[in-house]
């Protein structure tokens, strides 16, 4: 662990959470928005944890998911729409809020915040099978196919999850109309996942086999 690592990882877990509370808390009107606090909580008290760990324990894999730049135009692209995806996902949000336009039940942002939770957890044992998992698209030098635990059931699992995590966010913020528009992620998902897999039967030896043995991309038996 170097102290470079250390202030890049504190530096973007600060400027992460005060951006998403100005995302959320302005267009509320409030910081009576008790929801986005529980978003904010159970999104980024266990990501500091795992921050921590993987600080500890595997500061080299901590460094590929602090990198965020890709390289290929086509991908670049998809982290830009992701990226005014959520922006205007959790602007949406806090306007839903402030002016009540469709509100949800408790129970529904209760159980969303299960789910969420319970998919954090399958993301951290992502990670813990694949230390290869860098944000960018890219076949890394010594990397190897790895298709046991959940990549012997689906190819990404990491989208996988994702698609649950994300899908969970507007609902614990209690707003159907930010669904609606994180419903572009699994699009955006199929994009990088095609160009993904180019990249990897292209640099990566065994990964053409591995496709034959693990059919499935992200949702097994469907997809």
């Amino acid at each position: 662990m170097t102290k470079e690592l250390f202030y890049q990882a504190i530096l973007k877990f600060v400027f992460g959470a005060v951006f998403i509370g100005i995302l959320l808390f302005l267009p509320a009107g409030t910081f009576a928005y008790w929801n986005a606090w529980l978003f904010i909580g159970i999104l980024f008290i266990p990501m500091s944890v795992a921050g921590m760990v993987l600080m500890i324990k595997n500061p080299k894999l901590l460094e590929k998911r602090l990198r965020g730049k890709e390289q290929q135009a086509e991908q670049g692209l998809v982290i830009k729409l992701s990226g005014l995806m959520f922006v205007i996902g959790f602007v949406i949000a806090g306007l839903n809020f402030r002016f009540q336009w469709i509100m949800l039940p408790d129970w529904i942002l209760w159980v969303s915040a299960i789910i969420f939770l319970i998919s954090y957890l399958l993301y951290a044992e992502v990670l813990r099978e694949n230390t290869y998992l860098s944000r960018t698209v890219e076949v890394q030098d010594g990397q190897k196919v790895i298709d046991t635990g959940l990549y012997g059931v689906v190819r990404h699992p990491m989208y996988s999850v994702t698609i649950v995590l994300f899908l969970s966010m507007p609902l614990v913020l209690g707003s159907v109309i930010s669904f609606v528009i994180f419903l572009a992620y699994p699009i955006l998902i199929a994009k990088r996942i095609r160009n993904e897999e180019t990249v990897l039967e292209k640099g990566l030896e065994g990964y053409t086999e591995y496709k034959k043995k693990v059919k499935y991309k992200v949702i097994p038996f469907v997809w």
